[in-house]
């Protein structure tokens, strides 16, 4: 295990150079000059060529990549365009909200797909099956607009149990007050195509020849379902898990900027809306490193999961 894991955190160098190209090439030939974003609606020729200057963006080609590189080495993308804050420290005080509400809602919204999927999974074709199969889709045809202005009307407004928005201090008051309506706004709109594709995954092993030769040994059905079936669905459930996490923390921007939540999703649309080019730089270079990190994570888990993966 040892030796693959070498040989992946190898490959993260070569994949890494890759995005950094991808993301140099998008932000300098297609992004357009940025000197004239900041320049205002008047801008004159002094004003850009100071600003170019004050960027480096008036340097060579490889002298502007090279201090790209050097910008992910240390992890200093310089201060925002727009606030002029240290883009380290943006997401330093950023991310622990965005947790307090992600984690929690990933949690919480897998273990109860989980059980779900197998539910409908052992009866499968029966009218139990057929009914949250319906209510599934209707669900997932439903925005997470509709979700969350109706969550917020409905238990803030009218029954008045959690705040509408804001956050405190506290780690405690965030996720047992703020957060809340948050996550139960999450927790619905993911559970949906959740079950669905877990109940897929189940159904898939349920059919498998093992499944029958350990009924046919007079195995309990909760252990065949417990042990045996979800142990060998668990491999497909991690991958999506995982796979998840890095565009989660990204992704959420609709849920933290209806709720007030200052995470990290609601400051990536704030610099996509202002034209913030160091943070939207750091947010693609960050998902992709975290993106790399949990595919070898989800790969290692595999072997844990079932030991008779092997990895090669």
């Amino acid at each position: 295990m040892l030796a693959y894991t070498l040989r992946r955190l190898w490959q993260f160098i070569p994949t890494l150079g890759g995005v950094v190209l991808l993301v140099f090439f998008v932000f300098n030939f297609v992004g357009g000059d940025p000197a004239y974003l900041l320049a205002g609606k008047f801008p004159n020729p002094d004003t850009i060529a100071n600003i170019r200057k004050q960027l480096g963006v008036d340097e060579p080609y490889v002298v502007q990549l090279w201090i790209f590189v050097k910008q992910i080495l240390t992890g200093d993308f310089g201060a925002s365009w727009s606030t002029n804050e240290r883009v380290s420290t943006i997401f330093a005080t950023r991310l622990g909200p965005s947790l307090t509400v992600l984690v929690p809602l990933l949690l919480i919204s897998t273990l109860l797909a989980m059980a779900a999927a197998m539910l409908v999974a052992y009866v499968r074709g029966s009218l139990t099956d057929r009914t949250v199969m319906v209510a599934c889709t209707v669900a997932q045809s439903v925005s997470i607009l509709v979700y969350i202005l109706v969550f917020q009307y409905l238990f803030a407004y009218q029954l008045g149990w959690f705040p509408v928005q804001g956050w405190g201090v506290s780690l405690m008051d965030n996720l047992l007050r703020y957060a809340v309506l948050a996550i139960v706004v999450g927790v619905a709109v993911s559970l949906a195509p959740d079950i669905r594709l877990y109940r897929t995954f189940f159904l898939d092993e349920i059919n498998q020849d093992y499944v029958r030769t350990a009924r046919a040994k007079g195995l309990s059905e909760a252990r065949v379902m417990w042990v045996h079936v979800l142990r060998n669905a668990g491999i497909p459930i991690v991958t999506n898990i995982l796979l998840q996490l890095p565009g989660l923390l990204a992704g959420a921007f609709l849920i933290e900027r209806f709720f007030g939540i200052p995470g990290i999703g609601r400051e990536v649309i704030l610099a996509v809306e202002r034209s913030d080019f160091p943070i939207i730089k750091a947010v693609t270079v960050y998902v992709a490193i975290a993106t790399m990190i949990v595919n070898l994570l989800a790969d290692l888990l595999y072997k844990a999961i079932d030991p008779r993966v092997q990895l090669k």
